[in-house]
């Protein structure tokens, strides 16, 4: 379980004691209103009708920063039918693609419809609580889903803690495998010391703490907790690059070996880049990789 994580949507000074909301739609309006912010997702549409045959209403749809699809529903306090309500939600999302990427391309643009990562839509599920076989039944599920309990400090605070975060993919059409084939594996064929660094980078990563998810995009992989907080490409020759949130400004940067790479173009997210050549630049780097834990 992660730590409590507090976003001052006000100003002044917050109550300590933590409350529930009113009413369900004070949770939904909140985190709507601070989505990006909050849970790494881009706000596309709120109580999205499935249909007259569906007879449904997403509560939130967006799209993360990595491209997936992503539906968020909540409750107010308890309410064992949370994720068996999100999931059914999702498989009619995964049976309407097209509507989906309609929707991106009219509130985002065409460049981000094209670029949606149907391999791993994600269900977020805000709520006062979940009991011990909610957690049990994200862990049975192969969807990427993320249980997350809030709470209101007076009223200008409110605290997000990750309960539990599994990660899930979704079998690739053939012919895309067949495309990705030579992409893909390239950093499961670099040769020798870089496969092995990359391979390191991902044990100290995941290592980070219990919460951590891994979503896997054509040019970089993504681990996250709810959002990113690094991003790996794929080896390269003589280095690997790691894109990281913490703040250029708080890092010292070292010529070589660290750079901010605010408003540049990159693969990934993240305005500071790591470059790796040896193990003893991923011990140098692993201080940062906690900063940027930190700050997801």
């Amino acid at each position: 379980m992660s730590g409590l994580k507090l976003f001052n949507t006000k100003s002044g000074v917050t109550e300590v004691a933590p409350r529930l909301a009113e009413v369900e739609g004070d949770v939904q309006d909140l985190i709507e209103a601070h989505m990006e912010t909050m849970v790494g997702v881009r706000f596309l549409a709120s109580e999205y009708s499935t249909g007259p045959v569906h007879g449904g209403r997403i509560d939130s749809l967006g799209i993360d920063e990595n491209g997936a699809p992503v539906i968020v529903e909540y409750k107010r306090a308890t309410d064992a039918g949370v994720i068996n309500q999100g999931l059914f939600y999702l498989s009619w999302l995964m049976d309407h693609k097209a509507e989906f990427g309609h929707l991106v391309r009219d509130r985002l643009g065409a460049a981000v419809a094209a670029q949606v990562l149907w391999s791993a839509p994600r269900l977020i599920c805000v709520a006062g609580d979940f009991t011990r076989y909610d957690v049990h039944a994200v862990r049975e599920h192969r969807r990427s889903i993320d249980l997350v309990r809030y709470r209101f400090f007076g009223n200008e605070h409110v605290g997000l803690e990750t309960v539990a975060s599994v990660t899930g993919q979704t079998a690739a059409p053939r012919a895309a495998r067949r495309r990705r084939a030579a992409e893909v594996p390239r950093a499961r064929r670099a040769e020798g010391a870089m496969a092995e660094l990359a391979a390191a980078v991902d044990e100290v990563l995941l290592g980070l703490g219990d919460d951590i998810t891994k979503a896997e995009n054509r040019t970089y992989r993504a681990y996250q907790r709810l959002r990113n907080f690094a991003c790996v490409c794929p080896p390269q020759q003589t280095k690997l690059l790691v894109y990281l949130k913490a703040d250029p400004a708080k890092v010292d940067l070292v010529p070589g070996f660290t750079r901010d790479v605010t408003g540049l173009g990159h693969h990934g997210t993240g305005d500071l880049e790591v470059r790796l050549r040896t193990d003893r630049d991923l011990e140098r780097a692993q201080e940062l990789f906690r900063l940027s834990y930190a700050a997801a």
